[in-house]
């Protein structure tokens, strides 16, 4: 597959067959992920991969809890929200055989001093979310879906993901992401902008 046919293919996908995903292709994703650019060639990000079905259970229950307070922060009204509740867990909205949270470690940094914490930390978050892209490229390529998930960050949730993560508050949660095969066809949604919208040249 042409990079450019799976950028353009890539799209969020919210519902999965009840298929496992085969261990070498996780790790093809991770192999993706950490081609990603990294700032200060620091490397600083953390995957884990919840595959049991018990902790699968416990991260869609936190993506469900972290999805309704979003729904309540936009001010959706109730019955909306019950709606989208449904969706969520009487359709499985979310639900996937592989679950991969992307970390970053905080102490793992390049420039020493307290002015420095904000760009490093950025630099870290940036670092990650071009990882995720990498994964979620590699995905379709192998005919798996994926969505980004920041819900999860929400406090109160991002200490659970992390705490079944068994990692410490040094590390910070960039996102889930659900990884499965897709349950229906991927369709690709068009940008509300276009090139010439977005760029601008001096």
């Amino acid at each position: 597959m042409e990079l450019d046919e799976a950028i353009m293919k890539r799209s969020s996908v919210r519902y999965f067959l009840e298929k496992p995903v085969p261990e070498d292709d996780i790790k093809k994703l991770i192999e993706a992920a950490i081609r990603a650019p990294t700032a200060s060639g620091l490397e600083n990000w953390k995957f884990v991969v919840f595959q049991s079905e018990d902790a699968r259970e416990k991260i869609y229950d936190l993506i469900g809890e972290g999805m309704v307070q979003y729904y309540r922060a936009v001010n959706l009204p109730e019955e909306k929200i019950e709606k989208l509740k449904k969706r969520i867990y009487e359709l499985g909205m979310y639900r996937a055989p592989v679950y991969i949270a992307v970390f970053i470690d905080k102490r793992v940094r390049f420039l020493k001093g307290a002015e420095y914490d904000e760009p490093e930390f950025i630099w870290s978050v940036e670092s990650a979310a071009m990882a995720i892209q990498n994964l979620m490229l590699k995905a379709v390529e192998l005919g798996l879906g994926t969505v980004y998930i920041g819900v999860t960050n929400f406090r109160g949730i991002e200490e659970k993901v992390r705490d079944l993560a068994s990692l410490d508050e040094n590390y910070y949660l960039v996102g889930v992401i659900p990884v499965g095969y897709p349950k229906n066809e991927p369709k690709p949604s068009k940008r509300k902008k276009g090139v010439e919208d977005v760029t601008k040249f001096i």
